[in-house]
């Protein structure tokens, strides 16, 4: 099995073929997961360090929002008010921080294949505005195209106009290449009719962002995937690319903009789409969500904002797990709070779990 990382840290086509094992208490690849780069992922730009978080081989970081009844953000809370279980067994807090100001890592992957070449333009001018509102002096982002391959735009750098440059400089690509969109049924266009075409790879971009980028970094870090959310041809799975988020620790956020007319048009009705419920499972097992907003401009804007509020009204709940047994297995965690005033449940969106590893150095 091969994942293509196209334009990828700077090579032309990078095969990834060869594991390596990975060192963070919260990162060990899924069994089925494809292998990953031996290309040090690391090329983070010098113009703005990270302040980080201290960790230790075995110290688990679970970030998570609170809502009330009302859907309302809910920024007040103390240690008191939440408990976190792993594996259905308390665990002791050693540390419970609200989030607003820490620095904040971001990937923007950017669905640029056939299906998306009318809404495209929608996507740039939002994603530009979002960056240039949310990126602070500490933060950092990358941006990813995906479409027949998966192409790194832009590597990590907190310099907004460098962003805004890669985002507006994708275009749509299919198996016709040039950026056209080609004839379907015959494997160069956006919706297959026979045979596998790759022109999607959705679940590579978010298996390769987690993994190769993702990983290394500490503090809060979101994926944010403007896409219609199906997937053609990927080497991925659904599995592996959910573990491979949650062991980098990273929330994913979709954005649905499909421009639905497009599966109409070609013969596929409501029937030929099926990214709704995918991408719902992708999300919510790493805390995230899905905001639909169809092909509306407003719409898309408000999607935004709603992440960026999220993002900068985030906790994150620190211990030293009770099991100590650090065997590579998938431990289950859920974070409850409580209303300090009514004692009432809050909703809270969490990343489901992680694969506990210790120390390999």
């Amino acid at each position: 099995m091969v994942v293509r990382w196209l334009r990828f840290l700077g090579f032309p086509v990078l095969c990834l073929a060869t594991a390596v094992p990975l060192t963070r208490a919260q990162s060990a690849p899924s069994p089925d997961a494809p292998p990953v780069s031996t290309v040090p992922a690391d090329s983070a730009s010098s113009e703005a360090p990270h302040e980080t978080l201290k960790v230790t081989s075995n110290l688990v970081s679970e970030y998570f929002t609170v809502r009330d009844k009302h859907n309302a953000l809910i920024p007040y809370l103390t240690k008191n008010d939440c408990s976190v279980f792993e594996d259905k067994q308390p665990q002791k807090l050693t540390s419970f921080v609200a989030e607003a100001d820490q620095p904040l890592t971001l990937g923007i992957l950017i669905d640029t294949s056939g299906s998306q070449q009318n809404v495209l333009p929608l996507e740039q001018q939002s994603a530009d505005a979002f960056l240039k509102r949310i990126i602070r002096p500490k933060d950092e982002a990358f941006v990813v195209s995906f479409d027949v391959g998966v192409n790194l735009e832009q590597d990590y750098t907190n310099n907004v106009r460098e962003l805004e440059t890669a985002i507006n400089q994708v275009q749509i690509n299919t198996a016709a290449g040039g950026g056209s969109v080609g004839v379907p049924g015959i494997g160069q266009g956006p919706v297959p009719t026979q045979g596998a075409p790759k022109g999607t790879l959705l679940y590579d971009a978010v298996y390769l962002a987690s993994n190769t980028k993702m990983r290394m970094e500490t503090g809060r870090k979101a994926l944010i995937l403007l896409t219609d959310g199906e997937d053609e041809g990927s080497d991925t799975k659904p599995r592996a690319a959910i573990e491979a988020a949650q062991n980098a620790n990273a929330i994913i956020y979709v954005i649905m903009i499909a421009d639905r007319g497009f599966y109409f048009s070609n013969g596929f009705g409501l029937g030929g789409y099926s990214g709704d419920m995918q991408m719902r499972t992708l999300t919510e097992a790493t805390g995230g969500r899905v905001i639909d907003v169809g092909n509306n401009g407003k719409k898309l804007e408000d999607a935004f904002d709603q992440i960026e509020q999220e993002l900068r009204t985030q906790y994150v709940a620190q211990y030293v797990p009770t099991d100590k047994n650090m065997n590579g297995s998938f431990r289950k965690v859920d974070v409850f709070c409580k209303d300090p005033e009514n004692k009432q449940p809050l909703k809270v969106a969490a990343r489901k779990g992680y694969f506990a590893v210790g120390d390999q150095d």
